[in-house]
């Protein structure tokens, strides 16, 4: 997720300081992405250095608050009109564990998976209480619960079908140890 383009749009809505944004868009996407205020005054210091955001002056408690500029706005429109790339698919640490597991002897690769789908089937338990709780009003924060839910839903589809792979799996049988070469030693008379 690209937090540098989150918070350009989010600037191209009104003026804001660092803490203002960051409150944002944890408010928009119900803190599923918690982000550091530090982070934040990075991507500020970043945005400004490219031309994309100005410094508009300052508050009554001395906060730097940053709007877009014209480049800024041409920026936004630009990474809405554009796809998410999928060329480059991001690292997802469960398929990462299971390609290592199942490579790695002595690990009880059923177990992994079945602590995964427990763990998983939790979590989208949560996620569909907390959309049960959701109104109108809470567009945004819904469209990610569903986006959590949906990934959510797949992942035990995919466990459940890396549990049925590795049962059908027969692992490469293992060579027969090469008997001991004969030595004058090893010769029993």
């Amino acid at each position: 997720m690209s937090i540098r383009q989150a918070l350009l749009s989010l600037l191209a809505n009104q003026p804001m300081y660092g803490y203002q944004l960051r409150s944002e868009f944890e408010a928009r996407t119900g803190a599923t992405w918690p982000l550091n205020v530090g982070q934040v005054y990075t991507t500020l210091t970043r945005l400004e250095r490219d031309g994309l955001v100005e410094r508009a002056g300052g508050d009554d408690d001395g906060h730097a608050v940053y709007r877009v500029t014209d480049a800024g706005h041409a920026e936004v429109q630009a990474w809405f009109a554009t796809p998410v790339d999928r060329q480059t698919p991001p690292r997802d640490e469960l398929a990462i564990k299971l390609a290592i597991a199942v490579t790695v002897p002595g690990v009880d690769v059923r177990g992994v998976i079945q602590a995964q789908r427990t763990d998983t089937v939790r979590a989208l338990q949560e996620y569909v209480r907390l959309k049960s709780r959701g109104t109108d009003e809470d567009l945004a924060w819904l469209l990610v619960l569903d986006s959590l839910v949906f990934q959510a839903e797949a992942e035990v589809r995919w466990l459940d079908h890396c549990e049925s792979r590795l049962a059908r799996h027969r692992p490469p049988p293992v060579p027969a140890a090469a008997p001991a070469p004969v030595t004058d030693e090893s010769v029993v008379r």
